[in-house]
C-alpha cells in the first residue's frame, strides 16, 4: 500500500532505558553505535518501529537484537520529540524503561558495536537526547522505589 501525503511525516522510533542493581550501584544499559549517525557514541538501545508493529513489539525486538536481552518487563515513559534530536530528520522516540531481574548477559548485535553497563554516577557521553533520556528515567525509578518502601 502507498501513501502520499501532502505534508512531511516524522519518523517513529523506540528507546529502552535498563536499569541494573549491583550491591553498591545502579546500572544502565548501553550500546556502542557501529552506524551513523553518531557513529561509536554511547546510546540507549533502540530503532525505528516498523509498519506492522506496536510500540511494545518494536522495543522488544530493538532491545533484543542490540543487546540480546528478553524477558524485561518495559513501561512507557515519555514521548521526546524535539526537533533537531536526530539529525536524520524530525524523529519523535517513545521511550521504554524496566530493570534486569535476572542474570541475562548483555551481547551486542545488529547496528551495535558493543553493549555494556555503566554506573549511573559514570556515564559517558550520550548520542542524540539519550542524556535527557536517562535523566527522566532515573527520576521514575527513583519514585517507583520510594513507592515500593
Amino acid at each position: 500500500m502507498t501513501f502520499t501525503y501532502k505534508y512531511p511525516r516524522p519518523a517513529l522510533t523506540v528507546d529502552a532505558v535498563v536499569f541494573r542493581k549491583t550491591p553498591s550501584k545502579t546500572e544502565v544499559l548501553l550500546i556502542q553505535r557501529k552506524n551513523p549517525p553518531f557513529q561509536g557514541e554511547w546510546a540507549l538501545p533502540g530503532g525505528f518501529v516498523d509498519m506492522d508493529e506496536t510500540l511494545e513489539t518494536a522495543v522488544a525486538r530493538e532491545l533484543f537484537e542490540e543487546t540480546g536481552l528478553t524477558n524485561i518487563l518495559l513501561k512507557q515513559m515519555h514521548a521526546f520529540s524535539t526537533p533537531g534530536r536526530d539529525p536524520r530528520g524530525h524523529t519523535i522516540s517513545v521511550v521504554f524503561w524496566g530493570i534486569l531481574e535476572d542474570d541475562q548477559t548483555a551481547k551486542a548485535g545488529d547496528d551495535a558495536q558493543y553493549a555494556d553497563w555503566f554506573d549511573l554516577n559514570k556515564l559517558p557521553k550520550l548520542a542524540f537526547d539519550h542524556q535527557d533520556v536517562v535523566e527522566m528515567a532515573m527520576t521514575e525509578l527513583k519514585h517507583q522505589i520510594t513507592k515500593n518502601k
